[in-house]
């Protein structure tokens, strides 16, 4: 599939051919990228998630993102909130206890699984030698949906084929402890097509390509292509640990989010061009990551590339307008006291209790989440300029011949407890 429609295509053809309308779906970030699940819709085909966090999300309707562990917005009594009042078949007594929301979630996930007649699922590797589908997981879903249904489908990114089975030994310790912590993913799962009197009848494998080929070519950014969806860089990141998700607009969230998304979408929409400046470039996602993802080396040439698209854009942006008027503000001395005048008086009329509640037109964004203190009545040159002159005048009417005193500012002597010490005194002897 070169991109997303046509995968949509595939697996709603592969769908609709076993002649099932109702499908279930493991946990895929190839999936949520490609956005299968309303392709599929839209093909008269309803998909099931069959991950817990996942099918809480779904019946939240919120959208889905890169993995089960970002999904962190219902503690218990959201989910249990949920469960109760959209989960079908559900207790509406049902308590908000972390045992009794997970059986009543497993019991409509089998009964899901066993009714199906066909699943999807992603993969975390496919293996070359032998044509394989590896699947790592902590539930067990993967492997369920991959048995019972009559007709499996596979989606994965090119990105994802390895060359032999001796790379998924060194893939799955990797992958476990950076993603779980363990030694050893709960559950590994692997097929290698149909088997006969085992399993599904037919086996599809669907390969992604969505901007990967492109993103191969980049010498600095095919490196992102190396991630293993392990979530270690989110656990890490300041900037994800405030935002969460949602902002990133996609799938993939969090710094590899910020570098990989860009490319497979591009940059020519605000959301893509500004993902690689949501970073502080620290370099912790970087030390965590396991396959060695340079995260920031990719974002700064990112960078570097929606700078140039900009200036060789005819009509200037906002943004490029306000730089290009504060350049010209600051090129001169005289305009940029003016300004900081000016701005000053109207940012004091404005306020409320020494603060900015509301910036005007687009500089409102920055005052939608935080208060913007008043600038100070004088500024630093201008306090400069007032005592620069006292200075100068005190000088000029100080008679010939008087002694000088201490300018303003400076002390006139020792403070209370200091003791003066200069070249006439000697300091008191005494026991050292």
């Amino acid at each position: 599939a070169r991109d997303a429609a046509e995968a949509g295509r595939i697996v709603a053809g592969v769908a609709a051919r076993a002649g099932t309308r109702e499908a279930v779906r493991s946990s895929s970030a190839t999936a949520g990228e490609l956005r299968l699940d309303a392709h599929l819709l839209r093909a008269g085909i309803t998909v099931h998630e069959t991950a817990v966090a996942d099918l809480i999300a779904g019946l939240a309707h919120e959208p889905p993102h890169s993995e089960s562990r970002t999904v962190r917005r219902h503690d218990r009594a959201g989910a249990r909130a949920v469960l109760a009042r959209r989960l079908p078949g559900a207790p509406t007594d049902l308590r908000a206890d972390p045992g009794a929301l997970v059986a009543v979630a497993r019991e409509y996930l089998r009964e899901t699984l066993l009714e199906a007649g066909t699943a999807i699922t992603g993969a975390n590797a496919l293996v070359a030698e032998t044509g394989s589908v590896v699947a790592m997981e902590t539930e067990g879903n993967v492997r369920m949906g991959a048995a019972v249904p009559r007709t499996l489908i596979t989606v994965a990114g090119i990105d994802k084929v390895v060359p032999a089975w001796a790379d998924i030994a060194v893939l799955a310790r990797v992958w476990a402890r950076s993603a779980t912590g363990a030694a050893q993913a709960p559950v590994v799962s692997t097929w290698t097509g149909p088997v006969e009197g085992d399993g599904p009848d037919e086996v599809h494998v669907v390969l992604v390509d969505a901007g990967r080929s492109a993103t191969l070519g980049d010498p600095v950014g095919r490196q992102a292509l190396r991630c293993i969806q392990c979530t270690a860089c989110l656990d890490v990141c300041p900037v994800f640990e405030r935002t969460g998700a949602a902002p990133y607009g996609s799938v993939h969230a969090g710094p590899i989010g910020a570098a990989l998304t860009p490319q497979l979408r591009g940059t020519a929409s605000a959301r893509e061009a500004s993902l690689p400046f949501a970073s502080t470039l620290c370099g912790a996602c970087t030390e965590v990551c396991p396959v060695g993802v340079d995260i920031p080396e990719i974002l700064l040439e990112l960078r570097a590339r929606v700078v140039d698209e900009r200036r060789a854009n005819a009509v200037p942006t906002p943004e490029a307008l306000a730089a290009q008027s504060a350049e010209w503000v600051m090129a001169e001395e005289r305009r940029f006291a003016r300004a900081q005048r000016a701005g000053s008086r109207w940012a004091r009329l404005l306020a409320r209790s020494g603060r900015l509640r509301r910036l005007p037109g687009l500089l409102g964004r920055w005052t939608e989440a935080r208060d913007f203190p008043v600038p100070p009545g004088e500024s630093f040159r201008a306090w400069w300029a007032r005592r620069r002159r006292a200075l100068l005048l005190g000088a000029a009417i100080r008679p010939r011949g008087a002694a000088r005193g201490p300018g303003p500012g400076v002390s006139a002597g020792p403070g209370p407890g200091e003791r003066r010490r200069d070249s006439h005194t000697r300091p008191e002897s005494g026991p050292e």
